[in-house]
C-alpha cells in the first residue's frame, strides 16, 4: 500500500495533509487486505480518506464501467465525499446522484460510465431501476453512515442496490454508532473485519456539558442572552422541528443577531449557502434540525446548544459530536423551561451557567459573502477569482476570506467593511471574458 501513495500524493499535499492519521492508515490496510469491512468512527475523524484511498489503488483506467458505488444518507454527505475524491487529483471520472438534483444532467453524466458513483440511496435505486446505471461490474460498495441511512428509511432502496450488486468482491460499511447487529439484507460469507475507533474519539476530545435554567416557559429569552453572554463564540443550535428552526432564526434576526438555519425543508441550493457562510465566518450562528449533526463538513464548533432536546439519548451523543473532535475541547449546553427536567441520557450535567442580565450584542461578523454568478463550469477558479478582486477591486489578499466554488456559482467571504465599496467597484467588470452576477449573498 505504501508503494502506491504516490498516486494522490498530489492531492493530499493540495489538502494541506502531509501525514495520515494511525486510524486512516489501519483502515487503509484493513480494507486492502480484507473483502468485508466495517469501520465505526464518529463524524469529522476522517474515515472519507480511509476508505477513498484503497478504492483509488484498486480502480482500472479506461474500463468503461462502474468500478465502485458509494452511498451516503444525505445529499449534503454525498457531495462531500465527491469533493474529498476530486481533491485526490487521481485522474479518474465521478458523479455523484442525489434526489433534488436533475435526473436528466445525472443520466447524460453516466453516459461515459464513471469510475467512482456517489449517491443517496433513494436516487441510485432509481437509477438502477431505469437502467441507467449498470451494477453487474460493480466490484466495491461503501455503504457510508449506513446506521443513519436506516434511521432515515432507506431500508428498501439499500436492500434493493445490495441485491443488484451480484459480482461484489469488496464491501466496506463506516457507521457513527456501534450497533449490536447489521441490517438482515446485508449477508458476508464470513464475518467482517470490524474497527472501532468511539472510544479513542471519546478520549481524545474533551466535552463539557452545561446547562441554562430559563425563567419562563418560552427559552427563546435564554438563548439570546447566553448567545449574547459567549460573544462571537461558534455556535450550533439544535432543535426537534423545521418550523421551530425557521422561528428562532427570525427571532434572533429581530434581535440584530446574525444566524442561518438548516434543515430538510430547505432546497438543495439553500441549504448549501447556510454551510458555505457557516464554514467561512460569514455566520457564526446556525439553527438546525438533527439533519446537520451528521455527515456535513462544517468546521469545529464551539457550542452545541440543545433549544429542544432530543428523544434518544443516540441522538443526544450525535449532536454532541459536532464539537470536542479530533482532540479539541468543546462544550454542550441545554436550554431548560422553568420546570423542565434534565432527560435520563445526560446523566447530569458538568454545571450550570448563570445568565448575566445586561450584555451587549454580538458584533456583526467579520467576513460578509459575496455570490459569483459563475462557477466550475464556466472554467472558473478560485485564482481568477483572487486575482478579479485585488486588481479591479484593489482590495488586499488578506481581505479574501474562504472561496467555494460550484458548478454555476462561486461564493466568496470578504471582509465585511469593505464588502459594499468593493462590488460597487467590480459589478460590472468581465472575469475571463464573463459578466456575473456580484452580489452579497444574505
Amino acid at each position: 500500500m505504501v508503494g502506491r501513495m504516490h498516486l494522490i500524493e498530489n492531492g493530499l499535499s493540495s489538502m494541506g495533509i502531509s501525514k495520515l492519521t494511525s486510524m486512516q492508515m489501519e483502515v487503509i490496510e484493513a480494507v486492502e487486505a480484507n473483502n468485508e469491512v466495517v469501520v465505526i468512527s464518529p463524524t469529522g475523524s476522517g474515515k472519507t480518506l480511509a476508505f477513498l484511498i484503497p478504492i483509488v489503488h484498486s480502480l482500472k483506467p479506461n474500463a468503461g464501467f462502474v468500478q465502485a458505488l458509494i452511498l451516503a444518507p444525505t445529499r449534503e454527505l454525498a457531495l462531500q465525499i465527491e469533493q474529498v475524491f476530486r481533491n485526490l487529483k487521481s485522474g479518474f471520472k465521478v458523479v455523484c446522484c442525489y434526489g433534488g438534483h436533475p435526473f436528466w444532467m445525472e443520466t447524460n453524466s453516466l453516459k461515459e460510465p464513471p469510475a467512482i458513483l456517489i449517491g443517496t440511496p433513494g436516487r441510485i435505486a432509481d437509477h438502477f431501476r431505469r437502467g441507467t446505471v449498470n451494477p453487474e461490474f460493480i466490484g466495491t460498495v461503501v455503504l457510508d453512515e449506513f446506521d443513519k441511512s436506516l434511521e432515515l428509511g432507506f431500508d428498501e432502496e439499500m436492500e434493493q442496490i445490495w441485491a443488484a450488486l451480484a459480482n461484489r468482491q469488496k464491501a466496506i460499511l463506516t457507521s457513527a454508532t456501534d450497533l449490536l447487529s447489521l441490517p438482515s439484507f446485508i449477508s458476508f460469507a464470513n464475518p467482517p473485519t470490524k474497527l472501532s475507533y468511539l472510544s479513542d474519539a471519546q478520549s481524545e476530545g474533551k466535552l463539557l456539558i452545561k446547562a441554562i435554567r430559563s425563567d419562563h416557559h418560552d427559552k427563546f429569552g435564554a438563548l439570546a442572552n447566553l448567545i449574547c453572554q459567549l460573544g462571537d463564540a461558534s455556535m450550533l443550535v439544535f432543535v426537534n422541528h423545521r418550523d421551530a428552526a425557521d422561528r428562532v432564526s427570525s427571532l434572533l434576526l429581530e434581535q440584530d443577531i446574525i444566524s442561518d438555519v438548516f434543515h430538510g425543508g430547505m432546497e438543495q441550493p439553500e441549504r448549501e449557502r447556510s454551510l458555505i457562510k457557516f464554514r467561512n465566518g460569514s455566520i457564526r450562528i446556525l439553527v438546525a434540525t438533527d439533519l446537520a449533526s451528521r455527515g456535513l463538513d462544517i468546521p469545529e464548533i464551539e457550542y452545541v446548544v440543545h433549544y429542544q432536546l432530543p428523544e434518544t439519548n443516540e441522538a443526544f451523543i450525535h449532536r454532541n459530536g459536532r464539537t470536542a473532535r479530533m482532540k479539541a475541547s468543546g462544550c454542550a449546553v441545554i436550554i431548560l423551561s422553568e420546570d423542565e427536567p434534565l432527560p435520563p441520557y445526560t446523566d447530569g450535567v458538568d454545571s450550570f451557567i448563570e445568565l448575566c442580565a445586561d450584555v451587549d450584542t454580538p458584533a456583526m461578523p467579520q467576513w460578509v459573502t459575496l455570490y459569483v454568478g459563475a462557477g466550475k463550469k464556466d472554467k472558473l477558479s478560485k485564482v481568477d477569482i483572487v486575482g478579479f478582486l485585488i486588481q479591479q477591486g484593489d482590495i488586499a489578499k488578506e481581505d479574501i476570506g474562504r472561496i467555494d466554488i460550484l458548478d454555476k456559482s462561486a461564493f466568496v467571504a470578504v471582509k465585511r467593511d469593505i464588502a459594499q465599496e468593493l462590488i460597487r467597484k467590480v459589478r460590472n467588470l468581465p472575469i475571463k471574458k464573463l459578466k456575473p452576477t456580484i452580489a452579497i449573498s444574505w
